[in-house]
């Protein structure tokens, strides 16, 4: 499993327009092959950061959903709306036995 989260830093007045980005996605990214799971998360600090935390089957799953149609809308959308570059980070489990 893949573990993908992406920090992003809104412009304060971008925010609504970002959470609707999102509520109108969520779902249809969800229902992607591979996805598992996918929540946002908001930075309790400061209120226009924000964090997608999702969940994928494999490298190959993420980087199929992000070769679709659906990527193609919702990233170049929500790009246009930040206030600093967005951080991407990428964990894989290691199971026990391989340690």
């Amino acid at each position: 499993m893949l573990i993908r989260i992406v920090r992003m830093t809104f412009l304060p007045e971008a925010v609504p327009a970002f959470l609707e980005i999102f509520r109108n996605s969520q779902e249809q990214i969800r229902q992607m092959p591979g996805c598992q799971f996918l929540e946002l998360w908001q930075d309790a600090d400061q209120p226009n950061v924000y964090c997608t935390h999702s969940h994928w089957d494999s490298a190959d799953a993420l980087n199929a959903y992000r070769r679709s149609a659906l990527f193609g809308q919702v990233w170049p959308a929500t790009k246009g709306l930040f206030a600093a570059p967005a951080q991407a980070f990428s964990v894989q489990q290691v199971p026990l036995a391989a340690l």
